[in-house]
């Protein structure tokens, strides 16, 4: 203010008092906007341009999870809902966590047929502008009430599959050509690992009659050529929660009593476990009928969606060589 002073009545005081003041306040300016957009007033760092860009994925259950996570790469950002081993995806109820989540995200996929309702229910009720919304069955073009069991099909993976890749182009479409390398790649890794699996399992073992205590495994069972003689009404019914009708208890038991001679493997689902299935395991075990435990969700739950498929096709093959072999 001295140096102002000092030119006081001067026609260049003016310019100079003017000039300061302008000066002042585009620093004031610039100050204040960097403060109000800094760090300080949003709890962390500011987003990269990367992370900015990532497509937000929620998907209803790890498996349809891993695979939008392998197809998406470093563009997408992938939430889980359910993936806890010891829940019964049947029986799942949803939180404010979820609610967040679905609302929040970009892309959503849920594997419809009443399994996960919840999900449908949440999605309805944000109604959130834009969001991209797959159902698996209607993908596979499966009524609401049929098998819910989509990805143990190999078929409706590679229609799901595809559907995903197409969301994501439609989404980020400058991100085309990436996503159309992690398609390709996840296609072949698809194949190698499990997908060509259960076509030498079928080349060895088609026809060969198995039981499953739930319908989870029916789908795996058409792609690999075993025939399975469990009663289709058990089997819906445990996958349901509801109770087998006495007679197809009595059918159940009779065909494991019949040991190997009738039943060459027994598949069980750890996920859905009541007193019933426990029995049918125990006297699986007692007539030397070989069994093997399959999942509703990736287990563990690290792995990726294919080698836990290969995990699992790996024990029913080795079931099915250890009865061929009579061990």
């Amino acid at each position: 203010m001295g140096f102002v002073r000092s030119l006081k009545g001067t026609a260049i005081a003016g310019r100079y008092l003017a000039l300061a003041v302008l000066v002042v306040v585009v620093l004031a300016v610039v100050a204040t906007g960097l403060y109000f957009t800094g760090p300080s007033l949003t709890g962390g760092s500011s987003p990269s341009q990367s992370s900015s860009t990532k497509v937000q994925i929620v998907a209803a259950e790890n498996f349809w999870g891993s695979l939008a996570s392998q197809l998406g790469g470093d563009h997408v950002n992938v939430t889980s809902i359910v993936s806890d081993p010891n829940t019964d995806p049947h029986e799942y109820e949803s939180n404010p966590a979820n609610a967040r989540a679905i609302t929040n995200a970009r892309l959503i996929i849920v594997n419809g047929a009443g399994y996960d309702t919840w999900a449908l229910n949440i999605i309805s009720a944000e109604n959130t502008p834009n969001q991209v919304v797959l159902n698996v069955q209607q993908i596979v073009k499966q009524p609401v009430d049929a098998n819910p069991h989509f990805w143990y099909s190999p078929y409706y993976v590679n229609d799901t599959v595809s559907a995903i890749y197409k969301a994501l182009v439609k989404i980020d479409a400058t991100d085309k050509s990436y996503f159309a390398t992690q398609y390709s790649s996840l296609n072949s890794s698809l194949y190698s690992s499990f997908m060509k699996q259960e076509e030498i399992i079928k080349s060895q073992f088609a026809g060969t009659p198995v039981a499953a205590t739930e319908d989870i495994f029916v789908y795996m069972a058409n792609a690999t050529g075993l025939s399975i003689i469990s009663p289709p009404a058990f089997m819906q019914a445990v996958a349901e929660g509801n109770d087998p009708s006495a007679q197809d208890v009595a059918t159940f038991d009779n065909q494991l009593n019949g040991g190997n001679a009738t039943v060459k493997v027994l598949v069980y689902n750890e996920q859905t476990v009541t007193p019933l299935t426990q029995n049918l395991l125990a006297l699986a075990a007692q007539k030397e009928v070989p069994y093997i435990r399959i999942s509703e969700t990736i287990q563990p739950p690290n792995f990726t969606f294919q080698a836990w498929m290969q995990g699992e096709l790996g024990q029913l093959q080795n079931a099915l060589n250890a009865e061929a072999l009579g061990q």
